[in-house]
């Protein structure tokens, strides 16, 4: 059995995986909100035998969180995290940038994704939005932009007249109200900033992409976007799974 982590600016997510690489079970716990008495508890959903853990793979884009799991799995299960960069991942994937300057969930979105027959962008709705650009196995880099939620509780937090307001699928681009407009500005203006990407990428690299989405908002923006697309929300999980079958 092996422990599959992803570590994210807003959430953790944590999957038990077995010798076939079937995710077992899963949990989530928020990244704010992380300390080893939290990990403890929520970690006993998976009536865990610790010696029949072989492996715990992680990515992470919070150096602090990640100290914390990999002191917390040293101390009770005598095993060290390996995070994913520690890995060679040019194995699977043809990485084009500086691999220090790419999140370890990009790239396990990447290598998900990879099936040496089509081209991708991979969009993830996180704490920032994200495009990461597939040619076949060769990574070529990609776009952040602003993280929806992030821009939103940010408007709010600073526009004394704005409330907080939750997101949601808005018809009428025109808001005749101030919830509406805002759902609008933030619905509508994310979908054309998707949209101007992806038409933007196509541009320079003269090629066609599929598009996958994967993120909390991934299927609020499916139907609104003008490419077709599909949605993945493990999509960084198994790009973690695929890392350990095929490179430990």
């Amino acid at each position: 059995m092996k422990i599959i982590g992803d570590i994210g600016n807003t959430e953790v997510k944590i999957c038990l995986v077995d010798n076939n690489s079937i995710i077992k079970n899963k949990i989530n716990i928020k990244s704010n909100d992380i300390n080893k008495s939290k990990i403890n508890y929520k970690l006993k959903y998976f009536k865990l035998n610790k010696k029949k853990i072989d492996y715990i793979v992680f990515s992470s884009v919070v150096p602090k969180v990640y100290n914390l799991f990999s002191s917390y799995f040293k101390l009770n299960f005598n095993k060290k995290i390996i995070e994913i960069k520690q890995l060679k991942l040019k194995k699977l994937i043809d990485i084009n940038v500086n691999k220090k300057q790419v999140g370890s969930d990009r790239l396990a979105n990447s290598i998900a994704a990879i099936d040496l027959k089509n081209n991708y962008i991979i969009i993830d709705f996180g704490t920032a939005t994200t495009f990461d650009v597939l040619i076949k196995k060769k990574y070529l880099g990609g776009i952040i932009s602003p993280g929806i939620n992030l821009s939103l509780n940010t408007l709010s937090s600073k526009a004394s007249l704005i409330p907080e307001i939750n997101l949601k699928k808005i018809t009428n681009v025109i808001g005749k109200n101030t919830n509406d407009a805002v759902r609008s500005g933030f619905y509508w203006g994310y979908a054309g900033l998707i949209d101007n990407m992806i038409k933007l990428i196509k541009r320079q690299t003269k090629v066609n992409f599929k598009v996958v989405l994967t993120g909390g908002l991934a299927n609020l923006y499916k139907n609104s976007i003008n490419t077709k697309c599909k949605v993945d929300k493990d999509l960084t999980i198994k790009g973690i799974v695929k890392i350990t079958k095929y490179l430990i």
